[in-house]
């Protein structure tokens, strides 16, 4: 059946748009472009010169009106193709995404990495499809758009997302070696739960209840947020602070993993059986199913390259000075001061994760989970309270209704994510953990930062002017819409939610700054031990997990071991997203500093609806470069400058 989908699209628009012969001329300078890009992707097994030249006769578009119905047929049959595989995605990995389906089976295991689209860009090849949307819509280099792109119209932007669909030939044996390989990292990281109760302090108390159970690494670190002010906080952070080393350097029993049976003591010398590098042998799974990718793409031959430079749209030498920029700067110590000030002690290493700039820090948090259960006793009653969530924000009651209307909320298996929609006939997807109890407040403002997603996945899709355009330009973009949200978390709770939420200024400047500087540290580890790994293809699970505390080791003693304290702390590769989710961490910091630059932005519209409009504005830029989406939304490219500034301002 998909065989015959695609080749029923493809015969519209073959003996639709672009029909031609005896083609002798070109209307624009693209067009020679285009053709010498298809050129150079044609093999001898696509057919001979001659039948290339014919088929550049046949489909070279050689007016606008012909290159616009060609166009417009392609981004249909695009947006159908995508949605269609990406909606059987979400059903096939229902059993082993979200609570509510059924308890997943061997061959739902099976089947979450499978994927749809494995096999698209061979059959868009081999059908000729590629080949027609080549020529007629040319790539262009990241320079290219930064600069021309500054001139450019919507339609022109358009044409120029589509020319970056077919820039590479991966076969679709590979494709699908990268989807398996990353559902079973996703698999390993959804089921790394630690069963706090089962904890013992080394005189063999308990600290945690029976029922609290942490996933890696989310939870411990907001659990280890949450326990600032708490009269037992400290020895806890320390407990949740060993346990993450262990997990790190893979001297966590393997017993101890999403086992609720299983005692044990976290500061113990050795055990019998530790997990056995598990974790690193998920990253090199990771790596060599994108290594077999590496040689038919010669226009960025690596992963880390295609990443950044093709995904991100960032250089990784530019963002690897940004955040050394920031966590090198004299502006951590201005902030660490306030902080050691407030514990009224010695920092440590996991104050990286002091939370006590928001105003929730000095609430009691099982108090905000009373309120947050009884809101949330389930997925249904956030949804039914989207609405308001929207129109507390600005947005009109029509228009709330109507976002809303497109997001789908969801009991998640893991710490939760947000599910894009990839086209107009799909719904986005909020996964959230919500226990039989009810939401608490952590899950609440994870929902919350998912929240953020699915507004702007529904903004940039169903209310963008091209499909080619729907999006942002890349997923940092998404993660400042997330933060954002976020952090308004509290404001949005009704009954005097604005009243909770106060805070001084100086506090959201510091918070923000604090984010940044803890989460870039972690992404300079993840970038480094990606160009170790492409240095070391051959290396065991053993050698990479030495090489990646190694790593971390020297970020820290560099950047954070003059603020927080301990020579060699390998605290910065403990995120699972150095597992599941490869050269993902960079979006975070990238995203903070896109956050701040719009909440500086967006701080000139006092009226709430003011705001929403603005943002909704913002938003439906789509995907253009990151530079010059900046430059539209804010007036500048991103920069941790106004950041530095703001913190500079206070002080003393």
């Amino acid at each position: 059946m998909k065989h015959q989908i695609i080749t029923f699209c493809v015969a519209v628009v073959l003996l639709g748009a672009c029909a031609r012969t005896n083609k002798q001329t070109m209307d624009t300078s693209s067009q020679p472009l285009g053709v010498a890009q298809a050129r150079a992707l044609w093999t001898p097994e696509d057919g001979s010169q001659a039948e290339f030249d014919q088929l550049v006769n046949d489909y070279l578009c050689t007016t606008d009106s012909e290159r616009v119905a060609l166009f417009e047929s392609l981004s249909r049959i695009f947006e159908n193709c995508y949605q269609s595989a990406d909606m059987l995605t979400v059903e096939l990995l229902r059993p082993t995404q979200l609570t509510n389906a059924a308890e997943p089976q061997v061959p739902d295991w099976i089947m979450s990495g499978y994927s749809p689209l494995a096999h698209f860009s061979d059959d868009m090849f081999a059908n000729k499809l590629a080949f027609i949307t080549i020529m007629n819509f040319p790539h262009y280099s990241l320079e290219e758009k930064n600069t021309l792109g500054a001139h450019w119209t919507r339609q022109e932007w358009a044409f120029a997302r589509m020319g970056d669909i077919f820039t590479e030939r991966v076969p679709a044996r590979a494709t699908a070696h990268v989807a398996q390989a990353f559902a079973d990292a996703e698999n390993y990281i959804a089921d790394y739960n630690i069963y706090m109760g089962n904890l013992r302090t080394e005189d063999g108390r308990q600290l945690w209840p029976e029922d609290k159970v942490l996933l890696s690494h989310w939870n411990l670190r907001d659990e280890l947020k949450a326990l600032y002010g708490a009269p037992d906080g400290q020895e806890k952070q320390e407990m949740i602070y060993q346990v993450m080393q262990r997990i790190v350097e893979q001297s966590i029993p393997a017993q101890a993993i999403n086992n609720p049976d299983y005692i044990w003591q976290p500061y113990a010398v050795t055990f019998d059986e530790s997990e056995p590098y598990t974790r690193y042998e998920r990253i090199l799974g990771n790596a060599h199913a994108m290594f077999e990718q590496d040689p038919y793409c010669p226009s960025a031959p690596t992963a880390i390259q295609r990443n950044f430079e093709s995904g991100m749209e960032i250089p990784a030498a530019e963002l690897d000075s940004l955040f050394r920029a920031l966590v090198g700067s004299e502006q951590v110590q201005q902030v660490a001061s306030v902080i050691r000030e407030r514990l009224g002690r010695d920092l440590r290493p996991y104050d990286i994760w002091y939370d006590g700039f928001k105003a929730r820090a000095s609430m009691d948090e099982d108090q905000l989970s009373v309120t947050t259960r009884a809101l949330y006793p389930d997925a249904n009653a956030f949804a039914a309270d989207m609405p308001r969530l929207l129109t507390k924000m600005g947005f009109y009651s029509e228009d709330a209704r109507e976002i809303a209307r497109h997001i789908v909320v969801e009991p998640a298996r893991g710490s939760g994510h947000a599910w894009p929609c990839l086209g107009r006939k799909e719904d986005a997807r909020l996964r959230t953990r919500i226990p039989d109890a009810g939401m608490d407040y952590k899950g609440y403002n994870i929902a919350v930062h998912e929240f953020g997603h699915c507004v702007e996945q529904v903004l940039d899709m169903y209310q963008i002017d091209y499909y080619m355009l729907s999006g942002v330009p890349n997923t940092a973009y998404t993660e400042a819409s997330a933060f954002l949200w976020q952090q308004r978390d509290l404001r949005l709770l009704p009954n005097n939610g604005e009243r909770l939420a106060v805070s001084g200024e100086r506090d959201e400047v510091y918070d923000q700054f604090w984010s940044m500087y803890e989460i870039m540290g972690v992404s300079l580890v993840d970038m480094q031990m990606w160009q170790w790994i492409y240095a070391h293809p051959k290396a065991t699970p053993k050698q990479l997990c030495e090489a990646t505390m190694q790593i971390a080791k020297e970020v820290w003693n560099q950047y954070y071991e003059p603020v927080l304290g301990e020579h060699d702390c390998i605290l910065l590769a403990v995120y699972s997203h150095m597992v599941n989710a490869p050269m993902y961490l960079p979006n975070y910091p990238l995203g903070h500093i896109v956050q701040y630059q719009l909440e500086e932005h967006l701080a000139q519209y006092n009226n709430p609806q003011d705001f929403a409009q603005e943002y909704r504005r913002i938003y439906r830029l789509g995907r253009l470069t990151p530079k010059q989406w900046m430059i539209q939304a804010v007036g500048e490219a991103p920069s941790i400058e106004p950041i530095l500034r703001a913190v500079d301002a206070y002080k003393q």
